[in-house]
């Protein structure tokens, strides 16, 4: 039994492992391309001649949103893995995510002692997103 649980625990930990892998690669995208921009993005077009510019702007939001549905299905399978760790604890002599962490959190009902860093995350992409169609914008429009 205590190596059942041990075990789930390192493949919950392995997923967080992946999930902060891909967390890197898509901000270390996101500020190259944020670089790209800004370096060579010196005189942008004006009027008609920007439009094009939807172009990579529609492929930039896809993968924003792809990295929030990742971050997403992410979260959902910690969850799970986390829900199946306390009910392996359940079974043990002693608690300690289950009863006594989560507890000293407050459960995840108080945002002063406890706030998911996966509610965090999903922010990111959403704000790339807002800032590359602001900049598109601001383009168009001048």
């Amino acid at each position: 039994m205590i190596d059942q649980y041990r075990l789930y625990v390192e493949m919950a930990d392995r997923v967080s492992a992946r999930r902060g892998l891909m967390n890197s690669f898509f901000l270390t995208l996101n500020t190259s391309i944020f670089t790209l921009v800004t370096a060579f993005g010196r005189t942008p077009p004006h009027g008609g001649e920007a439009w094009w510019l939807a172009i990579p702007l529609a492929a930039i939001l896809g993968q924003c949103f792809a990295w929030f549905y990742l971050v997403r299905s992410y979260r959902l399978l910690n969850s799970a893995k986390y829900q199946v760790v306390g009910a392996l604890e359940e079974r043990l002599p002693a608690s300690p995510f289950w009863r006594a962490e989560w507890w000293a959190l407050g459960e995840g009902k108080d945002r002063s002692r406890y706030w998911p860093l996966s509610h965090i995350e999903q922010w990111i992409p959403i704000l790339f997103a807002l800032a590359y169609v602001s900049g598109f914008l601001a383009i168009v429009l001048t």
